[in-house]
């Protein structure tokens, strides 16, 4: 999905570019509101996280492969503004030191994966949650992880076609298929990575209160 150098033209990608950085200056500005210095470290915890979880490749079908995109993981856990934070600074480290994805398509890439993947995955997330069905929470999650990636392919068959790189119904029909089946593992992966994250966090408050209550007995 991480678009190349030389795969998008200049209006494609001066438009993508300008629309990402629009975008980051709003989320590093809802950040700075919503969020305190403590909270900052934890943000650069889960960059570092999902930049070593997508270096993990699992197989999908005729030889091609898929990782983890990880727009849905940090969007649930820390709210899309922060989200989109943290994945701009993994597809950046991605781009600069590994080539994955060209510099002239970082904003495309950023535009497609950083930020429309985890508002929109934030999004699927709040709808499915609230219908309060029997396993609501783990639809939610499975659900919002998978469109995420459908989102991210979608928006680059479209990119590439603008840019006159390769028609829209020759490209859409294969991306979109085999990025439904990454977003299954996508899914998979994230359902696993909240659930053991907030048994964490709930052992962790429990063991606080645990502590605060011996020192009241004392």
């Amino acid at each position: 999905m991480h678009i190349p150098d030389g795969f998008l033209d200049a209006k494609t990608a001066v438009a993508t570019s300008a629309a990402s950085l629009a975008a980051l200056k709003y989320s590093m500005t809802k950040v700075k509101e919503e969020l305190g210095e403590r909270d900052v470290p934890s943000l650069g915890v889960m960059a570092a996280f999902i930049f070593a979880a997508q270096m993990v490749n699992f197989p999908v079908m005729a030889g091609t492969s898929g990782h983890l995109l990880g727009a849905a993981l940090a969007a649930i856990l820390f709210g899309p503004y922060s989200a989109s934070l943290i994945l701009s600074a993994v597809l950046i480290v991605q781009c600069l030191f590994f080539q994955d994805g060209g510099i002239t398509a970082l904003g495309a890439n950023i535009l497609n994966m950083a930020v429309a993947a985890t508002f929109v995955a934030s999004c699927v997330y709040s709808a499915v949650k609230k219908l309060k069905f029997s396993g609501s929470e783990i639809a939610a999650v499975f659900l919002s992880a998978w469109i995420s990636v459908l989102v991210g392919a979608f928006l680059t068959s479209v990119e590439l076609a603008l840019s006159g790189t390769v028609p829209l119904n020759a490209v859409i029909a294969p991306m979109m298929l085999v990025h439904a089946v990454i977003g299954i593992g996508e899914g998979i992966i994230t359902c696993a990575a909240v659930g053991y994250v907030r048994r964490f966090l709930d052992g962790k408050s429990g063991a606080c209160a645990n502590s605060e209550a011996g020192g009241e007995t004392n």
